[in-house]
């Protein structure tokens, strides 16, 4: 299978980012996404979450066409109505030659250890996190753009599992672990101070 999309044109940092291999962040897709001006077609807002969900949208919409160009690209071409599990299996796997996240193999004197005292030939891949972090972002982009829950590639179980087979070896094999850490609860409210012990009096009955 032949894809024209180069290592110049696709690229992704361990946070999710796609980059070129000069480290900009912008690629050919970003074009398509900004106005005759240049500037983006996300609103600025001066308040940090404004900030974080325009940066949020416009990768969202890069990944969209960056994953419409791989399918255009396909051989023989592929229509997104007939994208399967399968080929978003294809896409993440055809993403790894771009990785920057060394995966120490089983072989290597360093599989497991979380800081490597030297340099190696194992390959390079896509972090876990990031490949988790795109899948995200085309799941609600192929919802966005018309299709239904029910026929989601991007949420299709393989894809899970694959993810999860990810995140599992390259936990074991650079030393580290993914678990979420579990959020604190907060204490219980004190219990209400006792009250004063009344004495008991009974009903006055009146004069006899």
């Amino acid at each position: 299978m032949d894809h024209s999309i180069t290592k110049q044109e696709v690229d992704m940092d361990s946070s999710g980012n796609t980059t070129d291999s000069s480290g900009n962040s912008n690629m050919m897709m970003t074009m398509m996404m900004t106005s005759p001006t240049g500037s983006s077609t996300a609103s600025s807002s001066s308040s940090s979450g404004g900030n974080q969900l325009s940066r949020y949208e416009n990768q969202k919409r890069r990944d969209w066409n960056t994953f419409g160009q791989y399918l255009k690209n396909h051989r023989p071409p592929l229509s997104l109505g007939r994208c399967s599990g399968a080929h978003v299996l294809e896409f993440l796997r055809y993403l790894d030659q771009f990785g920057k996240t060394k995966v120490h193999t089983a072989i290597c004197p360093f599989y497991g250890h979380p800081n490597p005292p030297a340099p190696c030939t194992c390959p390079l891949k896509q972090a876990w996190g990031s490949l988790d972090a795109l899948i995200g972002r085309l799941r609600a982009a192929y919802e966005e753009n018309g299709g239904k829950p029910e026929t989601n590639p991007f949420g299709a179980r393989a894809v899970r599992l694959y993810l999860r087979d990810v995140r599992d070896s390259q936990a074991k094999a650079r030393g580290i672990s993914y678990e979420k850490k579990k959020r604190k609860r907060p204490p219980p409210p004190p219990p209400p101070p006792p009250q004063p012990h009344q004495p008991f009096l009974p009903p006055n009955s009146g004069p006899s």
